[in-house]
């Protein structure tokens, strides 16, 4: 990554404004990527990044970059042509994850909620190494037991020797863990609300599933159902998430694979209600969760709520869609019109999209293309058929010809006929219906929302709903970024400590975003730590020149480029010059 700037005058004044940016290769070519908009990178930015940091790490002020460590330093001779380097390792990004750990303080937590036993080291370190290592480089416990741990710095950092990080202890670990899984989530709660004073009035609620690796026979929750990974083939399990409207998570729970979208409603509500109480909140879901059951319950406990509708719902809508006024544009493409509902216990939101037209127009044209080239393949293998066809099976192939096409299934009127010419024979034919056209035409990009809340505008509905996209960036995050899926474990309580695993991680993830998009940096935490984790440790060892064979070993960081150093002072870091190194091994 590199600084480009644009200089502007405005008002006689020359502005300066800068943008972190990088180079990256798409379709052969090398393009410029904006990584984030610094600016001006004026006094007040760095100001309010350093208050959010002595927030997050506890500090009131923090020295400069690589100042000495001491006024008072001794000169001593050495033999400059046996300087050499040793024990490379990975810093800035598990640096980075270990400060947003200690910044939400999850490091006292897990001491409480983990108390020390026999160990020779305490299970929060352990449960420190997973959760890190799950932001950084998410991979299996053996990886990080076998390699990653040994390569990165959070054995200086923790203060756990490397030899004793492995397979047994960090299962181990999972399990310990494990059982304080709703206490750790209130912990995170009330940390989160803390430092970004965030608003639990809103909730967006959204399922989704990961599947297995392995047959998962011990595992009871471990079922084939509707696969968001478009693989049925693998057994799985469905994870219920609810976020803020920033898309900060407040819980989730987990159940079995073939449970169906509107049947975890209402316990996931009485869940979270229980354990956060019984706030005016309102609640977002998509219309998978939309049932009449759960409508009727939403109504009768006397909960808000603001739900997509099935597709169904717009033909209900059809006159006031297809009228030309009363809509309000509320985004460049997007127009809205609120409609009340029927008794005036809730309201309508009829929502159209141009750029979802196009999407549902060409969907259209390509389902009925696929159609019309079955069909006439259909027809030409029955009229030059030799013998009989039975006409059972070609009413099958039709079924299933519309059943793959099925967004533009109704558009047809087919008849399967006896052929006048030969009694033995069939004829097949077909045609558009005008009616289905015309519905298309106008109901393409339309859906319709319900709420029973009925002191907002139709601007701030529309947006709010459109917030639910912070519950599906939350499950493409944990299952991309932090590789959630799939699930190799097998065993039903190291599944559960995985998806716990992950979804501490992704809390980190969720801190670093909101971090950096006080400081200005945009949103993309894989970004940073990518760039962070360029930064290394090393041993830097000094053969000394008094006739004797000593060394001295100093264990330090190297200095952070341009760009580095200008995230680090964004966000209102500063990277230590030296670490500890163990007692005994620093002079030798």
């Amino acid at each position: 990554m590199y600084l480009r700037h644009t200089v502007r005058r405005k008002d006689g004044k020359t502005h300066t404004y800068w943008r972190l940016v990088r180079s990256v290769r798409r379709n052969g070519k090398v393009v410029q990527e904006t990584v984030a908009q610094l600016g001006e990178l004026d006094a007040e930015g760095r100001a309010k990044a350093r208050a959010l940091a002595r927030a997050m790490v506890g500090r009131a002020s923090q020295h400069g970059l690589f100042e000495d460590l001491c006024c008072d330093a001794t000169a001593v001779p050495v033999q400059l042509n046996r300087v050499r380097l040793e024990r490379g390792r990975s810093f800035g990004d598990v640096w980075l994850g270990w400060t947003l750990w200690r910044a939400l303080r999850l490091e006292e937590a897990c001491e409480e909620f983990l108390p020390e036993g026999r160990e020779e080291y305490a299970w929060s370190l352990l449960a420190a190494v997973l959760v890190v290592a799950r932001l950084c480089e998410p991979s299996s416990e053996l990886h990080i037991a076998e390699s990653w741990y040994r390569a990165t710095a959070l054995e200086d950092l923790l203060g756990l020797p490397s030899e004793s990080v492995n397979v047994d202890r960090l299962y181990r670990a999972l399990d310990r863990l494990l059982p304080h899984k709703a206490a750790i989530e209130r912990h995170l709660v009330r940390r989160l609300g803390e430092l970004f004073a965030l608003d639990y009035d809103l909730l967006l609620y959204d399922v989704t599933s990961t599947y297995f690796e392995g047959l998962a026979a011990r595992n009871p929750l471990a079922q084939r159902g509707y696969s968001r990974d478009h693989r049925p083939d693998c057994k799985q399990v469905c994870i219920a998430l609810v976020v803020t409207r920033e898309g900060v998570p407040l819980g989730y729970e987990v159940f079995p694979g073939n449970r169906v979208d509107v049947t975890t409603v209402e316990e996931i509500v009485e869940t979270m209600e229980a354990r956060y109480g019984l706030a005016d909140r309102i609640w977002v879901m998509d219309r998978g969760m939309m049932s009449a059951e759960n409508l009727a319950w939403l109504q009768e406990t006397g909960r808000r709520y603001l739900l997509g509708t099935h597709r169904g719902d717009v033909k209900k809508w059809s006159r006031e869609i297809a009228a030309a006024t009363d809509w309000k544009t509320v985004r460049e493409g997007i127009e809205v019109k609120l409609c009340a509902g029927p008794g005036g216990k809730e309201t309508f939101l009829l929502c159209r999209s141009a750029e979802r037209r196009e999407k549902e127009k060409a969907m259209h044209e390509r389902f009925a293309a696929r159609i019309e080239a079955g069909l006439a393949s259909l027809a030409r293998r029955i009229e030059h058929a030799r013998s009989p066809l039975d006409r059972g099976a070609i009413e099958r192939q039709i079924g299933r010809l519309l059943e793959r096409n099925s967004r533009a299934a109704g558009r047809y009127t087919i008849r399967l006929l006896q052929d006048t010419t030969q009694i033995s024979k069939l004829r097949l034919s077909w045609s558009a219906r005008p009616e289905w056209n015309d519905w298309a035409r106008w109901s393409e990009g339309c859906y319709v929302l319900r709420t029973n809340i009925a002191d907002w505008t139709p601007e701030t509905l529309w947006q709010t709903y459109i917030q639910l996209t912070e519950a599906e960036a939350a499950f493409r995050i944990q299952k991309s970024d932090l590789s959630l899926r799939p699930i190799w474990h097998q065993r039903p309580d190291r599944v559960q400590a995985h998806i716990l695993v992950c979804f501490l991680a992704y809390v980190l993830w969720k801190t670093l975003e909101q971090w950096q998009r006080q400081a200005g940096l945009g949103s993309s935490p894989r970004t940073i730590l990518r760039e962070l984790s360029r930064i290394q440790s090393t041993d830097v060892i000094l053969p000394l020149a008094d006739g004797s064979r000593r060394e001295m070993r100093l264990r330090c960081v190297v200095r952070p480029d341009k760009a580095q150093a200008l995230l680090l002072d964004r966000l209102g870091l500063r990277l230590p010059q030296r670490l500890r190194t163990p007692p005994g091994i620093s002079k030798m």
